[in-house]
């Protein structure tokens, strides 16, 4: 039986792209500051990684490094999407050899009028059937228009290659359907930093987070003190991070991400096109919430 052991915060990684091309030493900078935090380790080649933008080569790449500069006990997940589960299965089977521990993956939807219940029921069966590593359900429907049912998700928790569920549609009621009814072992990690307390309360193993990119160790100490069961002074954590997390996930997206981690003496850059750079009003309005959140600006000139 497959043991519940992605516990804890994790952090969706950006990208890193110097004039337009994969950065990969300044990919390695920010992964060796990532190691020297409370994180429970990452994700890359999701959403925050711009992995829609990103040639097979690069993605591969990205993997690879991941794991050659993996801190000892951190856990490296690769989102592995792909729109057929054939292609879906040999991408997963490619990262896996490349060293990552699980596979972070979206349902289908270009052929979106077809994808019901059933097609994805059956999408997700075919490849944890023939997947080398566990499969994380990514459930994103803002972005794919694709809603799951709870009752799918509790039916898709029985497969032992099924390790859990990345929930960022926001909604609790996914988490209070979903905890009671599965396995002890089935790992409900929310992906809306807004709601991180709310889903730990309710039965959540952790979180997978944009918003911890940038405030990993914000993100762990609310953790901690939920663990330590000190809730008053983690729901102020929990409220005071949220119009951060507003902006870096909701308003200004990728771009935003990526200007917060350059205020903060890390490498954002710039996004891949068609997603464009921060304006400078934007700029502004992230400077000022991390400075409200007491991070240090060490933008660099």
């Amino acid at each position: 039986m497959k043991e519940r052991v992605f516990r804890g915060i994790f952090a969706a990684l950006t990208t890193s792209f110097k004039n337009g091309a994969l950065g990969s030493d300044l990919f390695v900078e920010n992964l060796k500051f990532y190691n020297q935090t409370a994180l429970s380790g990452y994700v890359v080649l999701g959403s925050t990684g711009e992995a829609v933008f990103l040639g097979e080569k690069e993605a591969e790449t990205i993997v690879s490094l991941a794991r050659k500069n993996l801190a000892p006990g951190k856990k490296l997940i690769a989102g592995a999407s792909r729109e057929s589960v054939q292609e879906t299965v040999n991408f997963i089977n490619r990262l896996a050899d490349l060293g990552a521990e699980a596979a972070l993956v979206k349902p289908p939807y270009y052929y979106k009028s077809k994808m019901n219940q059933e097609t994805i029921r059956a999408y997700f069966l075919g490849i944890a059937d023939r997947a080398k590593i566990p499969v994380i359900i990514y459930h994103i429907p803002q972005n794919t228009g694709i809603p799951l049912e709870s009752e799918l998700i509790i039916e898709l928790s029985e497969h032992p290659q099924i390790l859990g569920i990345k929930d960022s549609s926001g909604n609790l009621a996914i988490v209070g359907e979903v905890v009671p009814r599965v396995k002890a072992d089935f790992c409900f990690l929310t992906g809306a930093g807004s709601i991180l307390l709310p889903s730990l309360m309710m039965g959540a193993c952790g979180a997978i987070l944009a918003v911890a990119t940038v405030i990993p160790e914000i993100c762990c100490r609310l953790y901690e003190l939920f663990l330590s069961r000190k809730y008053e002074e983690a729901m102020q954590w929990q409220l005071r991070i949220i119009p951060l997390n507003r902006a870096l996930t909701q308003t200004m997206g990728i771009p935003a991400i990526k200007s917060a981690l350059d205020l903060i003496g890390l490498y954002g850059g710039e996004p891949r096109l068609p997603l464009l750079p921060l304006t400078e009003e934007g700029k502004s309005r992230v400077k000022m919430l991390l400075q409200e959140l007491g991070l240090e600006i060490k933008e660099k000139k």
